[in-house]
C-alpha cells in the first residue's frame, strides 16, 4: 500500500515506539468501500493508453560529440545575435537598474533633425580634438520644442517662441532675462507663451529642466481662459493650478502648497492667478522663488507707483515676460515702466529716461516743433528703438490676413438729431468749459463736462435726469424734450447714432444669420441697448462688471456656439474688452470712443481672431462735429506715437498740436466730418475719393489708410448700403484688409 513520504508524515510515524510494527500490521479499513479509481478495471488493473509513451530517466550526461560537431553547433548559436523584438527600438540594450546611472551620451528630449522640428538651441560644433577632451557628462544638448506644439505653430509664432526663449535665457541681452511680447491682438500670444513655459519646464542645454515653476498673472476674466488654453494645447501632460476665487485661508493654503513644490517633477508647475488676488496674497508668493512670471495684458503695469506693480516687482524671479498688444497707451513714461519691469536698468532711471528720451521725442512730434527739435527727436527715437528692440517683439495683425477672413473697418460719422444739437449748444453756453482749460490741461470740472457731452452724443436719455434736476449746463433744457417723454422706453429717433444702430441691427437680422457685438464705455448705454433689444425682440446676453468670473466664461462659450439663439452680445469695454474670444459674432459696433486708443483696439479685436470663419465688419460710430471726433483725433496722435516707437514707422504724420485740446468744447454743424477736414486728405476732392492720390502728395497719416467716401458705390457693406437707402444721415471712412492681401 502506498503511503505518504512527506517529511512531516514520516516524523509522525517514527514518533512512537511501535511505528515499525504498525507499518507491518497496518490494513486498510473495512468499514467503508474504497472508490474505484478512474480507468481501473473490475479486476483492479489500471488502464494504460496505447498512445502514451513510457517515461525515460533524464540524465545530465552530455551527448558524445566530436570536436567538429561541437564547433559547428557553437557557431550556429553565435551566428544569430540578440535582437530586440520591438520595431525601430533605439534604446539601451542593457537592463536599467533602479539607482544606477544610465550609461551612454546625453541626448535631447526630442529629435532635432525631425522634419519640422523647432530647435531653440543648437550646441556649438566641436572639432574631433575637442570632442576627445570634452566631458561627455557635461556636453550641452539641443533644445527642441515638443512636436505636439511645433506642429501647430504658425511661422510668426515659431519666430516668437525663439525670441522669447533667447530673451529669458539671457542670450539676447547678457545679464537680462526679460522681454515684452507686443504682438497685436489675435496673433496667438497665449500659445507662444504656453510653448515657452512647457519647454523651460522640461528641458535645457544642460539636459535638465530650466525652471521648476511658472506663474501666469492675468486679468480676472482671463484666468479660466488661460487654464483652458493650457488644457487645449498640452492635454493631460500638465496640471495647472488656477485660482479665481475662494476664501483668504483657502487661497493662502493653495499658494503655500505651490511654493513648497520642489524637484524635477512638480505636480502643478504652473500657477494662474489674477492681478487682484496676486496683490492681496503677494507675501506668500514672495517667500520663495519662481522660475518664470508671465504678465498678461501687461499694460496694467504702466504705473510703477501702484501696488500691483510693486508686488510683482518684488517677486523673486529673474525671468519676466510681459504680454501687451498695446505697450504705448498714453505717454512714453508708461512705456518706460513696462521695459523697466522686465529688464531693470537698460533705459536708466525714470528721470534719466524723461530727460534723455521722452522730452526730445515729444517735442519733435509736436506739430509746432522747429526743424532742430524734429531732428533731435528723430535721433533720440532711433536710439530708443535700438535699445528696446533687443527685448521687444512686435508683429501687426496684417499677418492674420493670410489665415483669417476679410475684415472691413468703417468709421461712421452720424449727424446729431435736432434735439441733441440744441442740448449740446445749450450746454456749451451755460457750462463754459472752455474758460476752465488752461495750457491744454483738463481740470476736474472739465472732465465732468466731457462725460456729460459724451453721454449726450450717445442718447439724450442719458442726461435726462440732469435736465430734470437742472444741473449746471442743463438749466431749462427739459423743455426741449418732446411732450410726454419718458426714459422707460427707448426712442432711437432722438439720437443720430442710435438711429444708425437700429438700422444696422434690423438689416443684419433680416438679411443674414450674423451675430453682433455691441460695445460701450457706459453701463447706462448698455441699459438702452437692452431696452432696444426687448422692443425689437432680439435675444441677447450682457457682460459688465457686475458679472462673476465663472459666469462670464459660460456665457461666452454659449454665445460662440453656432446653435445658440442669441443675436446680440452686449459688452462693457471696461469690464471685458481684453482677451475675450467672441468669434461667434462677425459684426462689432463700437458705440462710443475712449480717450485711450488701446481700449478701443482691444474691444474691436474680439471678433477678428483665430477660429473666425466669416467676413468681419467693424463699425465705429462717432457723432459728427462733436467731442467724439476730437477724441478720435486725439487717438490718432497717441497711435502715431505708438507707431513711431513700437512699429518703427518714421514717417507718421504730425496731425494735431497739443494746444488743440482747447477745441474740445466746440460744435461744428457745417461739416460731414471734422476729422476729415483736419487731416486735409489728398485722396479726396470735394468730398469724393480720388484713387490714386494726386502726384507728389504725402498721404502717410494714420487716417490715410481710411478711404473717405461720399457715395454708396464704394460701400463694401450691404448693411450700411441699406441704411443709406433709408435716408439715415451719416458719412463714413472705410478700411479693408482685403486690399492689403492684394485683392482689388
Amino acid at each position: 500500500q502506498r503511503r505518504s513520504l512527506a517529511p512531516s508524515q514520516l516524523a509522525k510515524r517514527k514518533a512512537g515506539d511501535e511505528d515499525d510494527e504498525e507499518e507491518e500490521d497496518w490494513q486498510p479499513p473495512t468499514g467503508r468501500k474504497r472508490q474505484k479509481a478512474a480507468g481501473e478495471t473490475e479486476s483492479g488493473e489500471c488502464y494504460r493508453s496505447p498512445f502514451r509513451k513510457p517515461l525515460a530517466q533524464l540524465t545530465n550526461r552530455p551527448r558524445c560529440l566530436d570536436s567538429s560537431q561541437h564547433e559547428a553547433f557553437i557557431r550556429s548559436i553565435l551566428s544569430k545575435p540578440f535582437k530586440v523584438p520591438i520595431p525601430n527600438y533605439k534604446g539601451p540594450l542593457g537592463l536599467r537598474s533602479l539607482g544606477v546611472k544610465r550609461a551612454g551620451l546625453r541626448g535631447p528630449l526630442h529629435d532635432p533633425f525631425e522634419e519640422g522640428a523647432l530647435v531653440l538651441y543648437e550646441p556649438p560644433v566641436l572639432s574631433a580634438h575637442d570632442q576627445l577632451k570634452i566631458d561627455k557628462d557635461k556636453a550641452p544638448v539641443h533644445v527642441v520644442v515638443d512636436p505636439v506644439l511645433s506642429r501647430v505653430l504658425r511661422p510668426h509664432q515659431r519666430e516668437g517662441v525663439k525670441f522669447l526663449w533667447d530673451c529669458v535665457t539671457s542670450r539676447r541681452i547678457p545679464g537680462s532675462h526679460g522681454c515684452i511680447m507686443a504682438d497685436e491682438m489675435g496673433l496667438g500670444k497665449t500659445l507662444q507663451c504656453i510653448t515657452l513655459m512647457w519647454t523651460l519646464l522640461r528641458q535645457s542645454p544642460d539636459c535638465k529642466p530650466e525652471i521648476e515653476k511658472a506663474v501666469v498673472v492675468s486679468p480676472s476674466s482671463l484666468v479660466r481662459n488661460w487654464y483652458n488654453e493650457v488644457e487645449k494645447w498640452l492635454g493631460g501632460r500638465i496640471q495647472p493650478l488656477a485660482i479665481d476665487g475662494g476664501s483668504k485661508d483657502e487661497i493662502d493654503r493653495k499658494l503655500v502648497g505651490f511654493m513648497n513644490q520642489r524637484g524635477r517633477r512638480v505636480p502643478s508647475p504652473i500657477l494662474i492667478i489674477s492681478y487682484e488676488t496676486f496683490r492681496l496674497h503677494a507675501e506668500v508668493l514672495q517667500k520663495g522663488s519662481v522660475g518664470l512670471v508671465i504678465c498678461d495684458e501687461g499694460h496694467r503695469l504702466k504705473n510703477s507707483e501702484n501696488q500691483t506693480y510693486q508686488a510683482l516687482n518684488s517677486l523673486n524671479t529673474p525671468r519676466r515676460v510681459l504680454i501687451s498688444g498695446t505697450p504705448i497707451q498714453n505717454d512714453l513714461l508708461e512705456y518706460f515702466s513696462l521695459v523697466h519691469f522686465v529688464n531693470s536698468g537698460i533705459l536708466g532711471t525714470a528721470q534719466e529716461f524723461k530727460r534723455h528720451f521722452e522730452m526730445p521725442i515729444l517735442k519733435g512730434r509736436d506739430a509746432d516743433a522747429s526743424e532742430a527739435e524734429r531732428h533731435k527727436g528723430e535721433e533720440r527715437l532711433k536710439e530708443l528703438i535700438s535699445i528696446v528692440n533687443r527685448c521687444l517683439i512686435r508683429r501687426t495683425s496684417d499677418i492674420l490676413s493670410k489665415y483669417l477672413p476679410v475684415k472691413i473697418e468703417q468709421v461712421v460719422c452720424c449727424r446729431l438729431t435736432p434735439l441733441q444739437s440744441e442740448l449740446y449748444k445749450n450746454f456749451l453756453k451755460q457750462a463754459k468749459p472752455v474758460e476752465e482749460l488752461k495750457e491744454g490741461k483738463i481740470s476736474v470740472s472739465s472732465l465732468s463736462s466731457i462725460t456729460s457731452l459724451k453721454k449726450l452724443c450717445n442718447h439724450p436719455a442719458l442726461i435726462y435726469d440732469k435736465c430734470v434736476e437742472e444741473e449746471e449746463g442743463f438749466m431749462g433744457a427739459l423743455g426741449l424734450f418732446p411732450s410726454g417723454y419718458s426714459t422707460k422706453s427707448v426712442e432711437p429717433q432722438l439720437s443720430g447714432k442710435m438711429l444708425v444702430l437700429d438700422y444696422i441691427l434690423a438689416v443684419t437680422k433680416s438679411t443674414s444669420n450674423d451675430k453682433v457685438v455691441l460695445v460701450s464705455n457706459y453701463t447706462q448705454t448698455l441699459d438702452l441697448f437692452e431696452k432696444l433689444c426687448r422692443n425689437r425682440r432680439y435675444l441677447y446676453v450682457r457682460l459688465d462688471g457686475t458679472m462673476s468670473i465663472k459666469k462670464r466664461a459660460k456665457i461666452v462659450e454659449r454665445f460662440n456656439s453656432p446653435s445658440s439663439p442669441e443675436f446680440i452680445f452686449m459688452l462693457s469695454s471696461k469690464a471685458g474688452g481684453c482677451g475675450l474670444n467672441l468669434i461667434g459674432a462677425n459684426r462689432l459696433v463700437m458705440f462710443d470712443p475712449d480717450w485711450n486708443p488701446a481700449n478701443d483696439e482691444q474691444a474691436m479685436a474680439r471678433v477678428w481672431r483665430d477660429g473666425q470663419k466669416k467676413m468681419c465688419y467693424i463699425y465705429r460710430l462717432l457723432s459728427t462735429g462733436t467731442i467724439e471726433e476730437k477724441i478720435f483725433q486725439r487717438q490718432t496722435h497717441k497711435k502715431a506715437l505708438s507707431s513711431c516707437v513700437v512699429d518703427e514707422e518714421q514717417d507718421v504724420e504730425r496731425h494735431f498740436s497739443l494746444g488743440e485740446l482747447k477745441e474740445l468744447f466746440t460744435l461744428n454743424e457745417s461739416t460731414t466730418s471734422d476729422t476729415h477736414d483736419k487731416i486735409k486728405c489728398p485722396r479726396c476732392v470735394n468730398g469724393h475719393q480720388v484713387r490714386p492720390p494726386p502726384a507728389g502728395s504725402d498721404c502717410t497719416s494714420d487716417l490715410s489708410q481710411w478711404h473717405h467716401c461720399a457715395d454708396k458705390r464704394r460701400l463694401q457693406d450691404s448693411v450700411l448700403k441699406a441704411a443709406w437707402d433709408a435716408a439715415v444721415t451719416f458719412t463714413f471712412y472705410q478700411h479693408s484688409h482685403e486690399e492689403q492681401r492684394g485683392i482689388p
